[in-house]
């Protein structure tokens, strides 16, 4: 069995996965400020879920915002968590593999492997409390671009040099309109957000070349609403050697990181 651990800026999200793939449990707690706290709660949790190690766990793969290097996370976005080595936190505590990875890279992972036929490049974006890209490559994390971060990439918005998911993000959106996402009805209003998240877009396209850009994150639950005026936007700007064939969104938006840390799981066993 494999333990699949999506490590949110608000909440965190443990699931199980069986021998055949199969999400059979999961549990959500949120993610608490302080790391400790949050090694003591993911424990518990994972105890919970395995019924007290009753149940044999072959891998834990952990996602977590920010730069991944080998296992060893440089600065967790919104967490505020610098220089953690969560595979040594976790390692001795469990009798399995402990893997980490970013991520987005594991939301686009399992995202590219959902689309009908798997890309030779597919970009990953997920809107959430900030921006984060996955770089997929004929169905695998480009080992290349695996510490990138589009949310990162400076743009000009509104007569100001900014970073893109300062302007674009969920968080964003809130400190903009004073309301979340999911409340937001007006059209126009709509409009302005799909705007702000082709400004970055329009950047990546002609540098990646992706064949599909897949919507993810909170934001991306409501891709319907902004969906249609984010494909014309990016049409008037871009050539279509540059448009991707397609702009979609997430299959998995609650789940695309717990599965990405399945296959990535997988993926190392087949490695070895």
């Amino acid at each position: 069995m494999i333990i699949a651990v999506d490590t949110g800026g608000t909440k965190t999200l443990v699931g199980l996965f069986d021998s055949d793939g199969r999400l059979v449990k999961k549990k959500r707690f949120p993610t608490p400020e302080q790391l400790d706290e949050y090694i003591g709660e993911l424990v518990a949790t994972i105890d919970n879920l395995t019924n007290k190690n009753d149940d044999i766990v072959d891998c834990i793969s952990i996602a977590l915002p920010g730069t991944i290097t080998n296992g060893s996370m440089a600065h967790a976005g919104n967490l505020g968590w610098k220089n953690i080595d969560m595979r040594s936190l976790l390692a001795y505590r469990f009798d399995c593999p402990v893997i980490v990875e970013n991520d987005a890279n594991l939301a686009g992972l399992s995202e590219a492997k959902a689309l009908p036929e798997v890309p030779r490049v597919c970009l990953y974006v997920t809107i959430s409390t900030g921006i984060g890209t996955g770089i997929i490559t004929d169905g695998e994390i480009n080992p290349y671009f695996a510490a990138t971060e589009g949310g990162q990439i400076f743009l000009e918005h509104d007569g100001v040099i900014k970073r893109w998911e300062l302007f674009a993000s969920g968080k964003a959106i809130y400190k903009t309109y004073g309301k979340l996402a999911s409340e937001i009805t007006n059209e126009r209003t709509w409009y302005h957000i799909a705007k702000n998240i082709a400004a970055g877009l329009l950047v990546l396209c002609p540098v990646l070349r992706p064949e599909v850009i897949v919507i993810g994150g909170g934001v991306g639950t409501h891709f319907a609403r902004f969906s249609e005026d984010l494909v014309g936007i990016m049409r008037e700007y871009l050539s279509e050697k540059y448009m991707p064939n397609s702009i979609v969104q997430a299959s998995r938006p609650e789940e695309a990181v717990m599965y990405g840390c399945y296959y990535n799981a997988l993926g190392s066993f087949t490695a070895k």
